[in-house]
């Protein structure tokens, strides 16, 4: 048989999917490479400077990357490849951002002369950044720390941030090895090790970055133990309401943290306390365009010892611009996929820190750590009178109009007939459309509009088994705790989202006895069936495949 990578001088990767070797490929590839196609026969593989970056500040070095690649390359490697990637993983490491005896002045030290002239050079930086005595050393104030390894980002120069991190308020606690619930608290090998990886014995380089684990997989129990292990005064961002209470539900469950001690920071309520957990929403709102974030003060009300960024990749761009100046502060993004389709994975990179640590989806679930899932794309007819209503139509118009096919409804009930007695999520982008679905299906709709009461109602129902469809907005991508939940149905989606695709499988991978299901049901020959194909990269990386069903309703 053979090898299955074909590796080519433009630095992509061709991965054979018919080889004997292509899974433990895909796996070795994982660190340091990014999936760009995932068509039926060949996967398409990147290199890039952020993905060899990753891998460096992993640990991993040029030389066991190209071992890894010659390994399986079925042709001869390309020479201008192995060197190419030898001086991009060699860049990290050559700028160094280490501390002066003047508390609020750090020195970056350049081990390269041509690097630090090029340096020296970039008007942008001209401004944060001044010559030292020593050769090949800038000075830079303590509050441009962030703004400084950003800009250098944008010009391909990663920055080795040696400074020491602040330790914050202490604020002692542990976790529970007996959860309030009753149950053995057991963390996980690949949980410990994440923490390890992120802390590194709270050496210099560590106390910064991501952790990329599946959803299901216990990011916030990682999170928690992180934060027993420094002790300390934290405050946590969380995408939305729901998550803020899931955190503080975890945090009462499964450590010893008084209810007293954890503060609520959002819409309705704000109190700063010890632990504090506030939504982005929040900390982003403004009256005016042109004013300032009056929620800022957050970030400075107390000495926090670290802040936790949770679904670290839909970081709001403002967040980015406090992130800047809090360098100082120990900072941990959790997140079950790094892509951003804005491409702000570099700054990710830059200001919360690089990913320390991944592990392939399929690997836990061969462990029973998360649920077996299917992926099932069911695809249906255009309704005829809608046929030159979608011709006519733009691009973004003919995407919503197949998106809110009403076909799609004789699809779900043929899922729901073979999933009978099984709870269901029905997972949507576009209200109108569920609001017609919830009629149809006699089913409750919870949307962004719905009372956070309302929502813990039905959710609770849900867990409970009352509730067999439960019918939800875009909201429910993040952070709904359903445990049980083995069946989700999308019927429409934020356009080729590979987050968004990540995100909604993860909410029925909690490990359990059964396996899962996830339909996508899309209009065929149509845009969506394109949007669809892009949504479903990351999930092909991972080893997932799509099985394509037809739906005839016509």
């Amino acid at each position: 048989m053979q090898k299955p990578l074909i590796i080519q001088g433009d630095k992509s990767i061709l991965l054979d999917v018919h080889s004997d070797e292509t899974k433990e490929a895909r796996y070795a590839l994982i660190p340091f490479a990014e999936l760009e196609k995932s068509p039926e026969h060949l996967h398409t593989y990147r290199l890039t400077n952020i993905s060899l970056w990753n891998a460096a500040s992993a640990g991993l070095k040029s030389d066991e990357v190209i071992s890894i690649l010659k390994k399986y390359s079925r042709y001869t490697f390309p020479e201008n490849v192995g060197f190419w990637i030898t001086e991009t993983m060699n860049v990290y490491g050559m700028i160094h951002l280490v501390s002066t005896d003047k508390p609020d002045v750090l020195k970056l030290v350049v081990d390269s002369e041509k690097i630090f002239l090029q340096i020296a050079s970039y008007k942008q930086i001209q401004k944060y950044l001044s010559k030292a005595e020593t050769a090949q050393t800038f000075l830079l104030k303590l509050i441009h720390r962030g703004t400084v390894k950003q800009l250098l980002l944008k010009q391909n120069f990663p920055v080795q941030d040696e400074v020491p991190l602040r330790e914050g308020e202490p604020f002692e606690f542990s976790l529970r090895s007996i959860t309030q619930n009753g149950e053995k608290l057991e963390l996980r090998d690949y949980q410990i090790e994440a923490a390890e990886t992120f802390l590194g014995n709270q050496n210099i380089c560590t106390g910064f970055g991501t952790i990329v684990l599946p959803c299901g997989a216990g990011k916030t129990i990682v999170g928690l133990l992180i934060m027993s292990q420094l002790k300390t005064n934290t405050l946590i961002l969380a995408p939305n309401v729901s998550s803020v209470y899931q955190w503080k539900r975890e945090i009462l469950d499964k450590t010893s943290i008084l209810e007293d001690d954890i503060g609520i920071y959002s819409g309705d309520t704000k109190e700063i306390k010890k632990i504090t957990i506030a939504t982005y929403q929040i900390i982003t709102w403004r009256k005016h365009e042109k004013e300032d974030f009056p929620h800022f003060f957050v970030f400075r009300e107390r000495n926090w010892g670290l802040i936790i960024y949770d679904e670290v990749h839909l970081l709001p761009a403002p967040i980015f611009r406090i992130t800047a100046e809090l360098q100082v502060i120990r900072r941990l993004g959790l997140t079950a996929t790094l892509v951003r389709e804005d491409g702000l994975e570099t700054d990710v990179f830059s200001l919360v820190g690089p990913k320390r640590y991944d592990v392939p989806w399929k690997e836990l679930e061969e462990k029973g750590w998360i649920a077996h899932a299917y992926c099932i794309e069911v695809r249906t007819q255009l309704p005829t009178q809608k046929e030159i209503e979608y011709a006519i139509a733009p691009m973004r118009q003919k995407y919503r109009i197949a998106s809110e096919n009403d076909n799609k409804q004789s699809a779900i009930t043929s899922i729901l007939d073979k999933h009978r007695g099984e709870p269901v999520l029905i997972i949507g982008q576009y209200i109108a459309q569920l609001e017609k679905l919830a009629e149809y299906l006699s089913a409750p709709l919870l949307t962004g509009k719905t009372p956070q009461y309302e929502r813990e109602r039905l959710y609770e129902l849900f867990r409970k088994g009352q509730l067999p469809v439960l019918i939800v907005s875009k909201v429910a991508n993040f952070a709904i705790d359903l445990p049980d939940a083995s069946i989700a149905i999308q019927v429409s989606g934020s356009f080729g989202s590979r987050q968004e695709e990540a995100q909604r499988l993860g909410r029925i991978l909690r490990p359990k006895e059964k396996d899962s299901f996830f339909y996508t049901i899309v209009t065929k020959e149509t845009v969506e069936e394109e949007y669809a194909e892009k949504r479903q990269k990351f999930l092909a990386e991972q080893g997932y495949e799509y099985e394509i069903i037809l739906n005839e309703t016509s």
